[in-house]
């Protein structure tokens, strides 16, 4: 028997990446404007007012949604750029705006009352007060919910909120809190929570010396990697360092988060929406990853057994996990 299938959203982090999504199933897409509005504020990606509006005829014109990222939180004092970015994705006809800041929620419930709101993995909502109230005070459609999770306490959140949930189902894992990450902006002084950036290019130094990859964020050495050896971006949270004279990775080590062969648990939790990491990545990844789960979750709705295409390839570290979904311990 068909079931309803999983919302398909994909990430667009350029014109070129939003149409290799479309065109390879996407149900809908997130983006974000070329500033420190959105969560992935690095050179070269996002959009500015023109491309969002090709990039919504685009989409529109073959069935596929686009959410606007507006999910950093303003500066004191300085509201000015985020409400302006509000303003844009609503005037030029966004399908949802993505938001984690309580002030801007309120700004775009008062002036947009017919915006589709979704509360951003930035809020770190996970329990069924914090979406209640989200949803009562704002009126919250959909929570991305933060990736502290099991299936089990999934399915008790869907059982209890009207409020529709969208889970992480493919790449990049953030080990850290979403919206309390203070690790980047102690070295670099740029906040992931505020400016929209994570161990940012600037900050970032590859060696190499004698048969060793030595990778820096700032003044931090951050992983040493032997000849052969896949050498990761230098983000904190996944570096290698040396406590008790033993070099390991002390919070996380580098890998992807994949849950394909999850999806029929997932849709039985009553999961909406399935999220695919990669706003940072090129056209080719978008579609190689964006067609193997349409595939997956065609499969899945029509009750077959899911495809299990190999993504090693295109996985941090080449390796993948099922994350906290399946969690064993407490």
């Amino acid at each position: 028997m068909s079931q309803r299938p999983l919302e398909l959203v994909c990430p667009a982090g350029t014109p070129a990446a939003l149409r290799a999504a479309v065109d390879a199933g996407a149900d809908a897409v997130y983006l974000g404007f070329r500033d420190e509005t959105n969560a992935r504020n690095f050179p070269g990606l996002n959009f500015d007012r023109t491309e969002l509006q090709e990039g919504l005829t685009y989409a529109h014109d073959r069935g596929c949604k686009v959410s606007v990222a507006v999910n950093t939180f303003p500066a004191a004092g300085n509201p000015g750029p985020w409400r302006s970015a509000v303003d844009a994705a609503a005037d030029l006809g966004a399908d949802a705006i993505i938001l984690a800041d309580i002030g801007l929620l309120d700004y775009t419930t008062r002036h947009y009352p017919e915006m589709r709101r979704h509360l951003s993995v930035q809020a770190s909502a996970s329990n069924i007060e914090a979406i209640r109230f989200y949803h009562e005070a704002f009126g919250v459609k959909r929570v991305v919910l933060p990736r502290v999770l099991t299936l089990a306490e999934i399915a008790a959140l869907n059982a209890q909120t009207p409020v529709e949930t969208q889970v992480f189902a493919f790449g990049g894992m953030c080990v850290m809190a979403e919206g309390r990450c203070a690790l980047s902006s102690y070295v670099t002084g740029r906040s992931p929570n505020m400016d929209g950036v994570c161990s940012p290019a600037s900050h970032v130094h590859f060696q190499q010396e004698g048969n060793k990859l030595v990778s820096r964020l700032g003044e931090f050495t951050v992983n040493v990697f032997l000849d052969g050896e896949p050498a990761g971006y230098p983000t904190l949270c996944k570096g290698r360092f040396i406590t008790e004279g033993r070099a390991s990775y002390l919070f996380e080590e580098p890998t992807s988060l994949n849950v394909i062969d999850m999806l029929p648990q997932l849709m039985a939790a009553g999961v909406t929406a399935l999220k695919i990491e990669g706003r940072q990545r090129g056209r080719a990844y978008v579609a190689q990853v964006v067609a193997a789960f349409r595939h997956a979750v065609d499969a899945a709705s029509r009750g077959e057994a899911v495809p299990q295409p190999d993504l090693a390839a295109l996985t941090e570290g080449l390796r993948d996990t099922s994350g906290v979904y399946s969690k064993t311990w407490q």
